[in-house]
């Protein structure tokens, strides 16, 4: 039994402080409890508090303990740190990189050659090695109302699908999914070129990931509902089955898998991907979705909600 230096009290488990050297107990343990003089050097990853009972503790520093890689990183990744905000918000994060993206072809366009350019942003068929543009092409998009018909359906849609998956898999969810989408585009390009579409067409666009996010919805809660075109009442299954139809028709008729300018091959490859994780957190895990969404004003039963996602490039 030791008493604590600070109050006096006697501790039958006292903590010493490996700053200072002093012994104090459960209330006074930390450095700024009890003036600590070595409180400067708090931020010394070595420095660790030895209970003085457990001998698994290293107050020495000199064994070689595993650290995570956040530890590595020269920024805060602390919930205080700068990097606090994307927890849980990673829908926001993509949308905000989408913009950014969109706001950087709408300046790089102006000032770099069409191939220099289409080298950044575009997947094309004839440049597949090209291992950035599998992603650097989902946050691109072909024009303004491209991109605000993305931002719809992964504004409204994302959070509920990060929520029951958590952010880091949302992002995974969704670069996987707009990568593959992109894939399949190009690759179904390669196979089937007609003078419709030529072979040195490209693929842009969030498309495939947000229907990714619609699959996964409609797996959870088929009977979701939602306001089509913000008027039209219609549940999320129906949506999700008319999107599949459309692509699977257009992939019959339209050659490389377009179809009015809209890649229907990746639309296609990012739902069946979100349908089947869907599938897989059903059965793996005890999830739910609310039975109906309603966003915009009007107040309960009002009108409001995604309208799908927009079309473009992909």
């Amino acid at each position: 039994m030791a008493k604590c230096d600070v109050c006096g009290k006697d501790e039958n488990m006292p903590y010493n402080c490996r700053h200072c050297g002093g012994t104090y107990c459960g209330d006074h343990r930390l450095p700024e409890n009890h003036n600590c003089t070595g409180l400067e050097n708090w931020n010394d990853p070595k420095g660790v508090f030895d209970s003085g009972f457990d001998d698994n503790v290293n107050s020495g520093g000199s064994t070689s303990r595993a650290s995570s890689l956040t530890d590595k990183i020269p920024i805060n990744t602390g919930t205080g740190g700068p990097l606090a905000y994307f927890r849980g918000n990673m829908t926001y994060t993509v949308l905000a990189l989408m913009w950014l993206t969109f706001l950087s072809q709408l300046i790089l366009q102006q000032f770099l050659s069409y191939e220099a350019y289409s080298s950044i942003f575009v997947l094309r068929p004839y440049h597949p090695e090209y291992v950035w543009t599998w992603f650097t092409s989902i946050f691109a998009h072909g024009g303004f109302m491209h991109i605000v018909g993305n931002s719809i359906v992964i504004f409204f849609f994302g959070p509920l699908v990060e929520r029951y998956v958590g952010s880091r898999k949302f992002a995974i969810l969704f670069l996987v999914s707009g990568a593959l989408a992109g894939l399949g585009q190009i690759t179904i390009q390669m196979i089937e070129v007609s003078p419709i579409t030529p072979f040195t067409s490209g693929v842009v666009g969030a498309s495939g990931a947000a229907l990714a996010i619609l699959g996964v919805l409609t797996i959870l809660n088929p009977d979701l509902k939602v306001y089509l075109y913000f008027i039209i009442p219609v549940p999320i299954w129906l949506l999700t089955a008319g999107y599949a139809f459309i692509s699977v028709f257009f992939l019959a008729g339209a050659g490389g898998g377009f179809g009015a300018g809209i890649a229907h091959m990746a639309h296609l490859v990012g739902l069946v991907i979100g349908l089947a994780y869907g599938q897989y957190l059903k059965q793996n895990r005890n999830v739910s979705a609310p039975n109906r969404l309603e966003f915009g004003g009007g107040g309960p039963g009002g009108p409001g909600g995604p309208g799908g996602p927009g079309r473009g490039r992909f």
